[in-house]
């Protein structure tokens, strides 16, 4: 009698490697209803107005005989609301609530600081983060490049308003009425502006860092030293914080279109947004 046996291809086992890619990918698979459903959550935040559920249903890329039954679940656990005299849907309390719980947990200067610790990196210069304190715009944070910097610059430098990247972008950017007085005692506060601008100068220079979204100083108020600045904005459209990067004017390039202007912007636009900012 023939051994079939060893005619027989023996199975391979798999690797324990291999075996465990398939279980990693297993775990990551995910669930696809709640990722079908969750697109028009998104579509609700991201439009930020009350819908139709035709107009709902368009926004998050289905048919709203698909999208109906995800509505009823959501509007059952109060992720959602439904107006019911004109039908129309929007966010409901208890998403609003996990909103407000995540926006408490947000530090913009924690977020900040491990953003700028890469941007020095990549771009080889000097990159300072600054607040709005009770002198006006104040360093609270450097990271130190490898170029080096004759700078005074540390923890607690209050910047002038208008003879430096950092303070243009709060000049720019916060109510007048918040910078107007501080302005006006620019020399007493900092120094360096014993002549300011007129009224008329200053209105169109601060217009042009709002055009850009970007202020740049060219060896000034230091000779040698260049710097450009982008804001940072919180979740309700206001100025948390400002990025600013300098380096010596012999590699440093502060066109508002140079490759340092354009990753700082990206940069804190990066942190606006992980803020809970939608422009």
């Amino acid at each position: 009698m023939r051994n079939t046996m060893r005619d027989r291809t023996p199975l391979t086992p798999v690797p324990s490697s291999a075996a465990e890619d398939v279980e990693e990918t297993k775990d990551r698979r995910g669930i696809q209803s709640i990722e079908v459903g969750g697109q028009l959550l998104l579509a609700l935040g991201r439009t930020g107005k009350p819908m139709v559920l035709k107009e709902l249903a368009r926004e998050a890329g289905m048919p709203a005989a698909k999208a109906h039954p995800y509505l009823v679940s959501f509007a059952r656990l109060g992720l959602i609301e439904q107006d019911p005299l004109t039908g129309r849907y929007e966010l409901g309390p208890q998403l609003l609530q996990l909103g407000l719980v995540s926006l408490q947990r947000l530090d913009p200067v924690r977020i900040a600081t491990k953003e700028i610790a890469t941007l020095s990196t990549d771009t080889g210069h000097t990159v300072a983060i600054a607040v709005w304190g009770n002198m006006g715009p104040t360093i609270i944070r450097v990271e130190e490049s490898s170029h080096a910097l004759h700078v005074n610059l540390r923890t607690g430098t209050v910047m002038s308003l208008l003879n430096t990247a950092t303070g243009l972008i709060f000049a720019a950017f916060l109510p007048p009425k918040a910078v107007e007085g501080m302005i006006k005692n620019e020399a007493d506060r900092v120094g360096g502006l014993a002549d300011p601008p007129s009224r008329k100068k200053v209105e169109a220079l601060l217009a042009e860092v709002r055009c850009h979204g970007l202020a740049r100083v060219a060896g000034a108020p230091i000779p040698g030293i260049n710097a450009v600045s982008a804001p940072v904005f919180d979740h309700a459209g206001n100025i948390a914080l400002a990025i600013t990067a300098m380096g010596p004017s012999g590699v440093f390039d502060p066109d508002y279109d140079s490759p340092t202007a354009k990753v700082v912007v990206e940069t804190a636009n990066r942190i606006s947004r992980l803020l809970g900012y939608n422009p």
